[in-house]
């Protein structure tokens, strides 16, 4: 939900001519931010935090990961 703004049963009934899951349609930064997002949900969770919380937490990291994952190869040095 926090990285692709919907549950995966949403993606199914909203893809239906689709085989697989929304990660098998994702890109590779979609997969690195998803994969950095389970690891801090786990850590959010020993810490204690509420599901709307973790959400509202992973969703930020997963705008700001994706922002610079995308603007990685722009950058001129």
């Amino acid at each position: 939900m926090a990285m692709f703004g919907l549950t995966a049963k949403d993606w199914r009934e909203a893809n239906p001519n689709l085989k697989g899951n929304i990660r098998d349609y994702a890109t590779i930064n979609e997969l690195i931010c998803l994969s950095n997002m389970e690891n801090l949900n786990s850590v959010f969770i020993e810490q204690g935090l509420p599901q709307s919380e973790r959400l509202m937490k992973l969703n930020q990291i997963a705008i700001q990961q994706m922002s610079v994952l995308e603007n990685v190869g722009e950058k001129k040095f």
